[in-house]
């Protein structure tokens, strides 16, 4: 009877300790509901969240939406901060308890001693590797908000490239028309001995080479509609995009101090490496800390004994080999050392890469702003004129082509440079951590610059 109530005993304190929890390392419970609230809009009640309809007037916001929701890289991303959040709780937990049991035979059984022991890590040692799981939490944080960017960023080129061919093919095929007109009148008039053969030719190889270049046009629609499915984490078995019918710009203009001020307050991968950084230094401490012993208790009980025996076990162990040690502390050190150097080189190719970037995205502007402003109007301005001097009968025709294909031209060259603007401030907001659309804020703690 006794044996029966010792086991039972027994059986309900392993039963307990297998509802144990332990106590939440500090940040845990921070990272957790950070990761929540994220979690809540990408994967509500761990599920994909319900994608907007695409349609050809979608707006812009609606694609990146999408994009963001769908794309696999984000969603590798996420998985991986996922993880990281649950190894904070791995890594401060004590080790599982062990179920020992001994006994002595001879002739028949003479001791049956069942117990358990359970393993203590030294005093610090469960903190310390709480606070490396939490610092590798963070730089699983900025991963995710980097794959989150760059999908933004990805979907943008793919979203204004596109938007560009159709405008070139539309500039391309005002311009063939243009010239098979000029054509057709310079034919008519080197009938009529009023015009040179060389001009005529010399407009029909500028047909030939329009017509070369909206076949060109044509033929790279279908792999900028692809880099665009790709773009909206499509599958290549799965069916395409309708594609935009409209195309959306921006007008912002921003402060070159500023924005760059924000960019290093807030760029994913500058704060991921800063993050690389506390994690050296809380596994400085942990390397400290191997000099410290780790200890063990158990207890186990002869069942067969009147009265019961109870046999409690101790141990520790010792931190003796001091190379070793040595050497551990050593390598924290110089990773510490390492990571402090990364972190020096990503701010200075951050500040070039960001002069760059800005130094495009003010070329493009004051570009677009000459082209619009002035050399447009002045060409429109210069047709009206040839325009009233050809119906004058003091101008030729040819004279009136050439200008309004002179302004068609410009037409074109607002397009490139627009596009060119237009991902350069997409390069930019990838460097300051932008914000993506309101109805998919995946970036809980970022500010639009």
């Amino acid at each position: 009877m006794k044996s029966v109530v010792i086991l039972s005993l027994f059986a309900v304190s392993v039963l307990m300790l297998t509802g144990c929890r332990g106590i939440p390392a500090p940040g845990e419970k921070q990272a957790r509901r950070h990761f929540d609230a994220v979690a809540g809009q990408y994967r509500p009640g761990n599920h994909p969240a319900v994608l907007p309809e695409l349609r050809p007037d979608s707006s812009l916001s609606n694609f990146v939406t999408y994009a963001l929701l769908n794309q696999p890289q984000v969603a590798a991303a996420f998985y991986d901060w996922s993880a990281s959040v649950e190894n904070i709780t791995v890594a401060r937990s004590l080790p599982d308890p062990q179920l020992t049991f001994q006994s002595d035979i001879a002739d028949v059984v003479e001791t049956v001693m069942p117990g358990f022991l359970q393993e203590f890590p030294g005093p610090g040692k469960l903190n310390a590797r709480a606070r490396v799981a939490s610092a590798e939490n963070q730089t699983k944080y900025f991963a995710f908000e980097s794959a989150v960017l760059q999908t933004a960023f990805n979907l943008k080129g793919a979203y204004y490239k596109l938007g560009l061919l159709e405008e070139q093919l539309q500039f391309r095929r005002e311009t063939l028309s243009l010239l098979q007109n000029q054509e057709s009148v310079l034919h008519a008039q080197s009938a009529a001995g009023t015009a040179s053969l060389p001009e005529l030719l010399r407009v029909q190889g500028e047909l030939d080479g329009i017509r070369n270049d909206i076949a060109n046009l044509e033929d790279s629609r279908r792999p900028l509609l692809e880099n665009f499915k790709a773009a909206l984490g499509l599958a290549p078995e799965q069916s395409g995009p309708p594609p935009p019918a409209h195309f959306e710009t921006s007008n912002e203009n921003f402060d070159a101090d500023e924005l760059q001020h924000f960019a290093f307050a807030h760029n994913p991968q500058i704060a991921a490496m800063e993050a690389e950084v506390r994690i050296t230094e809380a596994g400085i401490a942990l390397a400290y800390k191997s000099r410290v012993p780790d200890f063990s208790l158990g207890l186990m009980a002869d069942v067969k004994a009147s009265p019961t025996m109870f046999r409690p076990l101790a141990g520790m162990t010792l931190p003796v080999w001091r190379d070793k040690i040595a050497s551990e502390i050593a390598q924290a050190k110089a990773n510490e050392l390492a990571a402090a150097s990364r972190l020096k080189a990503a701010r200075i190719d951050l500040a070039v890469s960001f002069a760059e970037k800005f130094f495009a995205y003010r070329e493009t502007g004051r570009n677009l702003a000459l082209i619009e402003d002035k050399l447009i109007p002045q060409a429109d301005q210069s047709v009206e004129t040839i325009l009233a001097g050809y119906r004058a009968g003091t101008i030729n025709f040819s004279i009136l082509t050439d200008a309004e294909l002179a302004l068609i031209d410009l037409k074109l060259q607002t397009v490139e440079v627009r596009t060119d603007h237009e991902i350069a401030l997409a390069a930019l907001s990838l460097m300051v951590a932008g914000v993506p659309p309101v109805n998919a804020r995946l970036l809980s703690n970022t500010t639009q610059p």
